[in-house]
Parts: structure tokens; sequence; C-alpha cells
């Protein structure tokens, strides 16, 4: 009898789950283990949205195993150490484990595979979390693609129904083994973390939560390829925070968009290709992490700007749609995907500041934090990754309200000290003369501030600055 441990990771699921199903149909016994990491938890603050959301979806994946015969063993610690502990304890002949492409978790692994293969043990990882990997898509030439267009083209020419099949686990569920007897889930205290308001943000959470917002969406996919571009209009899935944590699977989602007819279903299994490319830009280019894409780029000289970027993060730039989407990621730790290009233009582009800071702040604070996504996001806005947007081209934050918000909708949800304001003046508060602002009871520099910055004059001074680079004039 063969004895297997699946860790599971960003995968939080049962079903449809590729190292669970592989592990179950190689071994007569698999144990199923989840490590809330302390090198990932430790830095955090003790109360953080993300804790929460994972706990509750361990507990259902606790749950789903245990009504199948297994359950899942959960610790709290390094994994390099916790991982090839258990495996001795257990006894185990392999890990197994779905596939993971950030560097650090690439180290991590290729750690704990070293300190398994001396225990005569090993790790087996598989894909899981993307349609397409690695090298599997690339130039006739053989190198990764660097443009978005011709990458979705060669994706979509060599999908088949292969790999949108999913991972069954009932047919070999009977070789799940029962975790100890003494053991149990921790508490969110037990870890050393608050309550937060997670249960108030109205996002189902766990395997469950994921399929009820699954079947939501599905409704009204035919108007995503308009409606996903209005912050004040249910367009979106919402479901960033699930394909982040694996609450769903990337196969069940590609193959409801691949199968449906339409616009929308178009346009969104092409935001689910975007992820697959942020993914293979990560693998082949780990540098990307710390520098621009384009090496040229990280010649640029950004503006240390701490006044300014403290008013960004706040909600305090002066620009409504601006504040109201920074609002919006504080009190959510969500952000709409199109106000996330805004924000983040408006940051580098506005403030000229560097990328590297708002793509932290992103980072600490969105419930769906990933790092290929995240970073793919912030130099496209920055203009100095892959598939960028080109530098001459600057967002205007008061257009991209008047064309996204035309009624202000959103931005009264997040300021309520605008609710008063005329729509006329909601996008540009500062162009309301004495007599509009006293009507409406709404003194620009006191209630709201004036703008930080003169977009006209910031986006001179971008395209100076990119100019000095590519030593133009």
């Amino acid at each position: 009898m063969t004895t297997a441990l699946v860790w599971f990771r960003r995968d939080l699921r049962v079903q449809d789950h590729a190292a669970l199903h592989h592990a179950l149909n190689a071994h007569r016994r698999v144990h199923c283990v989840f490590i809330f990491d302390s090198n990932i938890l430790d830095p955090l603050p003790r109360r953080d949205r993300r804790v929460e959301f994972i706990l509750r979806a361990v507990e259902e994946v606790d749950a789903a195993l245990r009504a199948m015969g297994g359950g899942l063993i959960v610790r709290h610690g390094d994994p390099c150490a916790e991982i090839p502990r258990l495996a001795g304890e257990l006894g185990v002949d392999a890990v197994y484990a779905n596939r993971d492409y950030a560097p650090a978790a690439i180290a991590r692994d290729d750690e704990v595979n070293r300190r398994l293969a001396s225990a005569d043990s090993r790790l087996l990882d598989f894909k899981d979390q993307v349609i397409f990997e690695r090298n599997e898509i690339l130039t006739q030439g053989g190198t990764p693609f660097s443009v978005f267009t011709p990458y979705k083209n060669a994706w979509l020419k060599r999908l088949t129904s292969a790999e949108l099949n999913p991972y069954p686990v009932e047919p070999h569920a009977a070789n799940l083994a029962p975790p100890p007897a003494s053991a149990c889930l921790p508490t969110l205290a037990q870890l050393g973390f608050e309550t937060t308001d997670l249960a108030s943000l109205r996002l189902p959470t766990g395997m469950s939560g994921a399929q009820a917002l699954f079947r939501d969406f599905v409704e009204r996919i035919d108007d995503y390829a308009t409606a996903r571009d209005f912050p004040a209009v249910k367009g979106c899935s919402y479901l960033s925070p699930h394909l982040r944590f694996g609450t769903i699977s990337i196969r069940q989602l590609a193959a409801q968009a691949q199968g449906m007819p339409g616009r929308g279903a178009a346009t969104w299994l092409s935001e689910l290709i975007w992820r697959d490319f942020y993914h293979a830009i990560l693998w082949h280019h780990p540098r990307v992490v710390t520098h621009c894409f384009k090496p040229e780029f990280d010649a640029l000289r950004w503006d240390p700007a701490p006044d300014l970027f403290s008013a960004w993060r706040e909600g305090r730039t002066g620009y409504p749609l601006i504040d109201a989407a920074m609002c919006q990621l504080s009190q959510a730790g969500w952000m709409h995907n199109r106000l996330r290009m805004v924000t983040a233009s408006f940051l580098t582009k506005d403030l000229g500041i560097d990328w590297r800071q708002g793509e932290a702040w992103f980072a600490e604070k969105l419930l769906d934090f990933d790092l290929a996504a995240n970073n793919g996001g912030w130099q496209w806005a920055a203009s100095t990754g892959c598939d960028a947007q080109p530098w001459f081209r600057i967002f205007n934050p008061v257009t991209q309200s008047e064309k996204f918000d035309p009624e202000g909708r959103f931005i009264r949800r997040y300021l309520p000290e605008l609710k008063q304001i005329p729509q006329k003046f909601i996008h540009a508060p500062w162009r309301m003369g004495p007599a509009d602002q006293a009507a409406c009871g709404v003194l620009v520099g006191r209630d709201y501030p004036l703008p930080v910055v003169d977009h006209v004059l910031a986006r001179a001074r971008t395209l100076d600055r990119f100019k000095a680079v590519r030593g133009e004039r």
C-alpha cells in the first residue's frame, strides 16, 4: 500500500483538483494538508481579510473531504519544515501539489523537494491554476510572447477539449485518509489574527460561494462586454478572489466561456487568457517582480513625492473618480478593473511616482492580490511592461469619469461629501463657482480637496520623462 500527501495551496476546492486527482489515482492512501505559511502571514497586519477568506475556504474543504471519508490536516509554520516533517510522520511516498509560478513559490518548492529527497520522498507538481503554462504557448521561433494579441491567437488555436476536461476525484475518494483524531482547524485568534469585516462585504466564501457567484454571472454574461467598464453597474464576475485562492477551477470558467455564443462570453474568455499571459510573463521573466519588463525604462527618473503618494492612497487627490476608487479599495479590499487602470495611470503619469510603490500598495490591500496579474497590470499602466499602454497615451481622470461614471453614481457611493454636487460638476468639483459651492454646501479646498496636480502640466512632465529615457527631445 502506497501513501501520498496532497498539499493544498492556492487551490482551495475539492472538485476538479489536479493534484488530488492524480494522488488518488496513484496511491491507496491519501492524506491532505494545508499550511498557513508563517513566512507570508507573519508580516501581515493582524486584521487582514485574506486570512479570514482563506480560513473560511479551508473549513469548507475540510468538511467536503470529511464527507468523503478524509479530512484536512492544518498546520501553521514554514512549509519548508512542515511538509517534510509531516511527510516523515505519515510515511508518504510522495507529496502532490499544484504548480505555482511566482519566484518565491518556486524557490520554496525547490527547497521542499530537496528536503523530501533526503528522506527518500519527492514533490510532484501539476498544472492546475492556468490553462496553458510555461513553454506550452510560444512563438513560431520558440520564444515567449511579449504581446497579448498574438499570444491570444496562439492560445485559442491550441485549445482543445482536453485542456478543459475536469479532474474528477470521486472514483477513488475511498482512498482518502482521515486526519488524526486530535486534528482540528485553527481559529483566526489561534493564527494570531482578528476578525475582519469580511461578512459585511457580501462576498460569499469557499467553494459554495464561488459557485453561487459563477451562476449569477452566467445569467448576465451577455452584457459583460459593455457593462464591465462601468463601476456603478453590476457588470463584473466578482470571481477574482476565488480564482486567486482556487475555490473555483479555471477549467470550469474557461469551458463555460468557450462554449457560449456572444460577445460577452468571448470578452470574458479574453480576460481569462490575459491571466494566463501574465502568468507566462512572470514565469519566463521573473525579473519583472522588481524591474521593468522593458529594461530601458529602468532608467526612468520617478519623483520622490511622499505627500502625493499619501494623498493617492487615502483618496485625497481632488479627482473624484480616483478618490472614490481608492476608497473602494480601502473599504472593500477590491477595486473595479477599469479603475485599477485609471488609478495606476494617475499615480505613475499624473503624480510621477514609481509604479512599484503603487503595486506594493495594491498587494497589501487587494483581497484578490495575484503577483502575476498585479505586476502585469501596473506595468501596463506605467508603460514599462509587455504589451503596455503606449507611454504617450495617458488617461485623463476627468474624461474617464465622464465616460464611465456619467451620472456620478459610483463617485457619490464612495464620496458621500459630494452627494449634493450637481451632475455637471461631479467629475471636476473645482470648476464650481462660489455660488454653486454655497448652494450644494461643499467648499472645495475645505470639504473636498483641490486637485493635487494639474493634469495638463503633469501629462507634459510625463512625456518629458519618457522622452529623456528614449533620447528624444
